[in-house]
């Protein structure tokens, strides 16, 4: 369907819904109200593009009177090149959504080749993850903190809380690849590591349903650095998910209750993303220039430490400040990331 025959409909649509409010109750008043909330940004948008399109017209119309031609002139120049802006703006507000954009999502940030530089990393791109996450007032709680006797880590894991997580964090699936000169090093030779990070929506008991005889429960004396507990009360937690052989081990809690609780959360995301990638495996096979699949073996990002910059490999976004992006300035390279997925789903929608 064409735009202006689309935004008719849109505007129309959003007309109904204010009438039907009038008289709707209950129930039916809530999904109205839902509706109309969902698609009010975009009618909003469509009003200042007509009155773009009128202003337009008139500057256009008034161009013949020889005292108004000046002033007529610069209004037509600036209102013909703001309505292409406005339509591709509204064009982006009209691209399905992905219903799990709104949601707040876990992080899971491991170590994978390099040994001991790659469990330093993880930790330094775990807490860099963090510092983004408080300056864009979500919250963030520590799920798995598995440190390692370097001072790296193993293994951690966070539920980070906010509106529109998943959707900005979504495209750091993959594997992160680190270069610099360890502090171990003595001849100051460039090692190569690798962290795997997964970001997965965080799903509600509605999302997922798993049944407690699919479940095999482990309980054990907790381990690691650290910790009044350890090794003292059987408080940390392994839950295997049988039917998936998707298996969660949680000890970061003195409390055994707490510890099941925060592995059921992680085991609910990761059975849900499954089954979201499952869906959405034909989709994406048919999306060209695609960002990223969020397979956690695709290398995207390389951070460059000797000569300052972090590269994305998927978009050729290269920032020469990796210093301010370890300290959780990463904004620009998830705004990039956004805007190539959207332009990648525009050109779709236009074949």
């Amino acid at each position: 369907m064409a735009l202006p025959a689309k935004l008719d409909r849109l505007l129309s649509r959003a007309d109904e819904l204010r009438h039907e409010l009038g008289t709707a109750d209950g129930s039916r008043f809530g999904a109205l109200s839902k509706e109309l909330s969902e698609i009010e940004p975009v009618v909003a948008k469509v009003q200042e593009l007509r009155d773009a399109e009128r202003a337009r017209d008139d500057a256009e119309a008034m161009m013949g009177d020889p005292e108004m031609r000046e002033l007529a002139e610069a209004e037509y120049y600036e209102q013909r090149d703001r309505v292409p802006a406005l339509e591709h703006e509204i064009r982006i507000m009209l691209l399905p959504k992905d219903a799990a954009d709104e949601r707040s999502a876990i992080l899971e940030v491991r170590p994978a080749a390099g040994g001991d530089e790659a469990g330093l990393f993880a930790a330094e791109l775990f807490r860099a993850y963090q510092r983004y996450a408080e300056s864009q007032g979500w919250r963030f709680e520590v799920l798995e903190w598995d440190e390692s006797e370097a001072g790296g880590i193993k293994g951690a894991s966070a539920s980070i809380t906010g509106r529109g997580v998943f959707a900005k964090l979504k495209f750091e699936s993959g594997v992160h690849r680190v270069q610099r000169v360890p502090a171990t090093e003595t001849q100051g030779r460039i090692h190569t590591s690798t962290v795997t990070v997964a970001v997965l929506p965080e799903a509600e008991e509605v999302d997922v349903q798993i049944n407690d005889s699919d479940l095999r429960i482990d309980t054990y004396r907790a381990s690691g650095a650290g910790g009044q507990h350890v090794n003292k009360t059987d408080s940390a937690v392994r839950i295997t998910h049988i039917p998936t052989g998707t298996v969660v081990a949680m000890q970061e809690e003195k409390s055994q209750h707490k510890n099941r609780a925060k592995a059921m959360k992680v085991l609910r995301a990761r059975i849900y993303e499954a089954q979201r990638q499952a869906l959405a495996g034909a989709r994406a096979a048919d999306r060209k220039g695609q960002v990223g699949t969020g397979d956690r073996s695709e290398r995207i990002r390389t951070y460059n430490f000797p000569q300052g910059r972090v590269t994305d490999h998927r978009i050729g976004l290269t920032l020469h400040k990796v210093d301010r992006v370890m300290m959780g300035e990463m904004e620009e390279i998830f705004s990039a990331l956004m805007a190539e997925d959207q332009a990648a789903r525009l050109a779709a929608e236009g074949e």
